[in-house]
């Protein structure tokens, strides 16, 4: 019973993850279709992840109070809706004209991509919240390595390795077609998470106020440095993260001219290194432990934020995506087995929340930066540069954040 629930909760895991890959080329490409605009391109992913910052909180303390697979549900029909409305305004306005340098051709359909872009984010947040405290209902605490690293590579061959090559070649097509598809997987990853028998409800707190609640929550957060430090690391390290993620893809389009199915089998590659390290995250871990693990995959990220600007061409950079990926994905591995062994059951919402709030809360400042940064390089570099630049300070704050991170999971992390 409990490897049958196991399945049915990593394949609709798998089909939204592919329909998040779709979406990862899907929703920069087209919005470097509307416009060349830098800081207006990064406005669609900040709408993707402001509500990682806003949502953050009630979706913790909603996910305490109700049976976690029907709100997974629910975000699922909610954001196969919102592809669904994408793909047909996209498809009134088609074929689209050349994107301007500054501003849009199609500022209504560029506010509705925004508007869409954040229903699907707000969804997410509750959506992956519930489904992250749901898995240890699912398997025994000791198991959670094992199936955090399969759950993640299962994840990753959505998400990264045939979702951004499935969403780039259909987006070359016709630019609904990637939307439309993703509605379809929607449904049928509510037709999975629907056949999963049981009650997912935390135990009912006699007492419940949504203010004490939090203050709990809040209160178990500051009482565990190691849980705080792991957030705030994850989160800087987003915030780097996303910091490069504008200046990738137009780094990629005008400095190496990769086309649009091009940059999806970069990005297919940096999967294929996310997969093994979901693979070989539990045999790592048993060798070096999690603080020495942990340590070291946060000392390569500085390297890797170098090498994405060095990279002189697609298969470079698609090796450097590899293996920063491998890195990220057996630090994941390493910090969310550790949160869902250490926060009970009744407040693993609410903690968790307030931990992604900080680990993923972040992510919006870094997407603006990234704008910010490529139009003041701009006029003293020149375009091609000022592209490369948000690689350089990423480098840089990651080189500070390897060496703080070093430090503090050294004095807190258990041995």
């Amino acid at each position: 019973m409990q490897k049958s629930l196991l399945i049915r909760f990593i394949t609709a895991s798998g089909v939204t993850n592919l329909a998040d890959g779709i979406a990862t080329v899907a929703w920069a490409w087209l919005a470097s279709l509307l416009t060349r605009d830098p800081l207006m391109i990064a406005l669609v992913p900040v709408a993707l992840r402001l509500p990682w910052f806003v949502c953050a909180i009630p979706a913790g303390i909603i996910t305490d109070r109700v049976d976690r697979r029907k709100l997974i549900l629910w975000m699922d029909v909610l954001r196969g809706l919102a592809f669904v409305v994408v793909a047909l305004v996209l498809w009134s306005v088609t074929p689209l004209v050349d994107a301007p340098q500054t501003g849009t051709s199609y500022p209504a359909v560029f506010g509705m991509v925004l508007l869409a872009a954040m229903v699907v984010g707000i969804a997410e947040v509750f959506r992956d919240n519930a489904a992250q405290t749901m898995l240890p209902a699912i398997v025994p605490h000791e198991a959670l390595e094992k199936a955090n690293g399969r759950l993640w590579s299962v994840e990753l061959v959505g998400n990264a390795l045939l979702g951004p090559a499935v969403g780039a070649t259909l987006i070359a097509i016709a630019v609904p077609l990637p939307f439309a598809l993703n509605a379809l997987a929607y449904v049928i990853a509510v037709v999975l998470i629907w056949q999963m028998a049981g009650n997912f409800r935390p135990q009912a707190q006699t007492d419940r106020h949504w203010r004490r609640e939090l203050m709990q929550a809040v209160q178990f957060l500051r009482g565990n440095p190691l849980l705080l430090a792991l957030a705030w690391i994850t989160g800087f390290w987003n915030l780097l993260y996303e910091m490069v993620a504008i200046g990738l893809i137009l780094h990629a389009q005008e400095n190496l001219n990769i086309g649009a199915q091009t940059y999806g089998l970069i990005l297919a590659a940096g999967a294929v290194g996310g997969i093994f390290g979901g693979w070989c995250g539990d045999p790592i871990i048993r060798r070096l432990g999690g603080k020495r693990t942990a340590q070291w995959m946060l000392a390569l990220s500085a390297p890797a934020f170098a090498g994405m600007a060095l990279a002189p061409g697609p298969v470079a950079l698609g090796i450097v995506l590899m293996l920063f990926s491998f890195t990220g994905l057996v630090w994941n591995t390493v910090s969310v087995s550790y949160r869902q062994r250490a926060i009970p059951d009744a407040m693993l919402g609410r903690v968790n929340s307030l931990y992604r709030l900080l680990a993923w809360g972040m992510m919006p400042v870094g997407l603006l930066l990234s704008g910010m940064i490529v139009r003041l390089a701009e006029a003293p570099l020149g375009r091609d540069l000022a592209l490369t630049a948000p690689f350089w300070v990423g480098t840089l704050g990651a080189a500070v954040l390897g060496a703080l991170g070093w430090r503090a999971l050294n004095r807190w992390f258990p041995t």
